[in-house]
């Protein structure tokens, strides 16, 4: 009779351990990374942050310090010296165009706010809609966020030029006119020069506006509409509030491009006669003839701080939204 038995195994002879074949027990992945890995990952990390250091941090940190001294930009470090805070003391005090400078600052940002911010919003919430050659009418409307503010500039002295202008010789043409000189008189430049930054900044936008109504959950207008409440209670009850997020970011970038508006004035007149800018007058002093770069420095630093405070306020509204 012959057994079926298995053979029992040989003396110092190991038998294969048998798979684990229990089912719903997957293989863990190997949490050891490669040397390859982590120096990709450190490069990744560390060249981005050795660009920010080095091109935003410590120059900022370099203009603050230079804000309190009074230095012509020639010599080395022994040539600085250190003043306290009288650059600040001088501009709020002895400077004449620092005042015209901060308040048509102010005027560009209430601008800004008040036509373009407000067209923006209302041109994406048109383009959201179904609309045949939608994304053709974005691509016109967003065209002019591509050119640099100078190339704005350009393109606007075509309209306002007092001889040879678009604008003038439309106006001579309808109502027989006498050409104006929209960018020489300093009573009516500022706001010419306005509306060449909002037509640049009206696209910018609305595409951000564009951005947020497509992430608006489409249930909260199906619920507005079940209430019945029509178009326009729907948007400023549910879907505006909703838009926190891209309002604040809204408030920022235009504060930001209110303080940061040089491009086009430096090309016009260099920020002269009506057209004085707070960063025209950093220029100015900087890389200017009288090369005060201390004083430069200080203006730089007002602008800063302004824009710090806008900043932190967006920053700690998102902390705070996030850890909700």
């Amino acid at each position: 009779m012959v057994s079926n038995a298995p053979a029992p195994p040989r003396e110092g002879r190991t038998l294969p351990r048998p798979p684990d074949r229990r089912p719903g027990r997957p293989r863990r992945p190997s949490l050891r990374n490669g040397r390859a890995d982590r120096i990709t990952l450190a490069l990744m990390l560390g060249v981005p942050a050795l660009l920010v250091v080095g091109l935003v941090w410590l120059p900022a940190l370099a203009t603050v310090a230079l804000s309190f001294t009074r230095w012509d930009g020639i010599g080395g470090p022994e040539t600085i010296e250190w003043i306290g805070a009288q650059n600040y003391v001088d501009a709020f005090t002895i400077y004449p165009p620092f005042e015209p400078a901060l308040r048509n600052n102010l005027v560009w940002l209430v601008v800004l706010f008040a036509f373009p911010t407000v067209l923006g919003m209302l041109l994406a919430v048109l383009l959201d809609r179904p609309l045949r050659g939608g994304s053709l009418y974005q691509s016109a409307f967003y065209m002019p966020v591509v050119l640099s503010l100078a190339l704005v500039g350009f393109i606007w002295q075509l309209v306002y030029s007092r001889d040879q202008g678009l604008l003038n010789a439309f106006l001579a043409l309808a109502a027989d006119a006498p050409p104006v000189d929209w960018f020489g008189d300093p009573d009516i430049n500022l706001y010419a020069v306005l509306v060449a930054a909002g037509w640049r900044h009206t696209g910018y936008i609305m595409l951000l506006y564009l951005a947020g109504l497509k992430a608006v959950d489409p249930s909260l207008r199906e619920a507005a509409a079940i209430d019945g409440a029509g178009p326009v209670r729907t948007f400023t009850r549910v879907v505006f509030p909703a838009l926190l997020p891209i309002n604040l970011v809204v408030v920022v970038v235009t504060v930001i491009d209110a303080l940061r508006a040089f491009d086009i004035v430096w090309v016009i007149n260099r920020g002269r006669n009506g057209l004085e800018l707070i960063s025209a007058l950093v220029t100015s002093n900087v890389i200017g003839e009288a090369s005060r770069v201390g004083f430069g420095s200080a203006l730089a630093v007002v602008m800063l701080v302004i824009s710090l405070v806008f900043i932190a306020v967006y920053v700690s509204t998102m902390l705070r939204g996030a850890y909700r």
